[in-house]
């Protein structure tokens, strides 16, 4: 929402002169935030847990997933970076591939890339065969009996390429996963709150029909303040729970990063940041278009809102 926004340090200012304590005393903010959240997001994603980053937030989307599942393995898609803990370097091929390799239990499917990808433009049904791919993976695992516990995506590629995945391929994704008893998990640590302009959620671009078990947030959530969240169903939380073992952070969800999240949320809704994003975004997609009929290196302009990629080429 913009560097030092009055709004975001006047709440964090006002909050840390009344209680900063750590997340095991109950407090207001926690509450009020996890409502407001809720009210941005599809009905069965009603149980939040808040951490102090992305990376914090998809280590414990992990853990969640394997818990409800109790299987181990992952589906991941090339190129794709999750986080710098290490549970997160192991399903990151963008780090990976530099560092220790590919585990047994992680898998990697294509990027769903209609531009340089597999399957491009010209290909008559680029959703089913991207989805496809998914389903071998799947199909190769079981046979080596081995369990799918999640597909970890970010809704839209950003390190693999800001990449737009062609509408529908999460729904035919999650099909192929929920049948062999896996979960979905949607990254929107890079591309949520409204940044993709004509959704709050870029996981919305692929159509009302679907909704991911688990969502997880960070970087734009307290506007460079460290707070991060997972959202999940209550069927997923229930698993989770049922261990004994409590899930506890001292700093995450504390009042001063909750205050802090609910100023962000007011100013994107009295700015229209979401309208912004969708306004400037196609501005500037415009402009790079224009750019791209006058230089041959150029050869792909794509993006939603204020998500845009500019791919160059021989």
């Amino acid at each position: 929402v913009g560097h030092c926004h009055p709004d975001i340090v006047r709440a964090a200012h006002e909050q840390n002169q009344l209680l900063n304590t750590n997340s095991r005393y109950l407090h207001d903010n926690l509450v009020d935030y996890a409502e407001r959240l809720s009210k941005t997001l599809p009905e069965k994603l009603c149980v939040f847990y808040f951490l102090n980053s992305g990376s914090e937030a998809n280590d414990l989307a992990l853990r969640l997933a394997r818990q409800y599942t109790k299987c181990e393995d992952v589906i991941v898609l090339d190129h794709a970076y999750h986080g710098h803990l290490t549970s997160l370097i192991d399903i990151s091929p963008y780090k990976f591939r530099n560092l220790e390799g590919q585990k047994e239990w992680v898998h990697v499917a294509p990027v769903p890339d209609t531009y340089r990808g597999l399957y491009r433009e010209d290909h008559e049904d680029s959703v089913t065969a991207y989805a496809n791919e998914v389903k071998i993976i799947i199909e190769q695992a079981q046979e080596k009996g081995r369990k799918i516990a999640a597909f970890f995506a970010e809704s839209l590629p950003s390190v693999g390429g800001q990449i737009i995945p062609p509408a529908g391929y999460f729904q035919k994704v999650a099909e192929h996963v929920h049948k062999a008893g896996g979960i979905f998990i949607a990254d929107e640590i890079q591309v949520g709150f409204g940044r993709v302009g004509r959704h709050f959620w870029a996981f919305q671009l692929q159509g009302e029909d679907f909704i991911p078990d688990i969502v997880t947030m960070g970087k734009p959530i307290g506007n460079g303040h460290p707070i991060a969240c997972v959202a999940t169903t209550k069927e997923i939380a229930e698993a989770f729970a049922a261990t004994g073992v409590e899930y506890f952070n001292t700093f995450g969800g504390n009042p001063v990063s909750c205050a802090i999240g609910l100023a962000v949320l007011d100013v994107i809704e009295k700015e229209h940041l979401q309208a912004h994003a969708m306004e400037v975004g196609n501005f500037l997609m415009k402009l790079l278009k224009e750019q791209k009929t006058k230089h041959p290196i150029i050869g792909d302009v794509r993006g939603s809102g204020l998500f845009i990629g500019v791919d160059l080429i021989k």
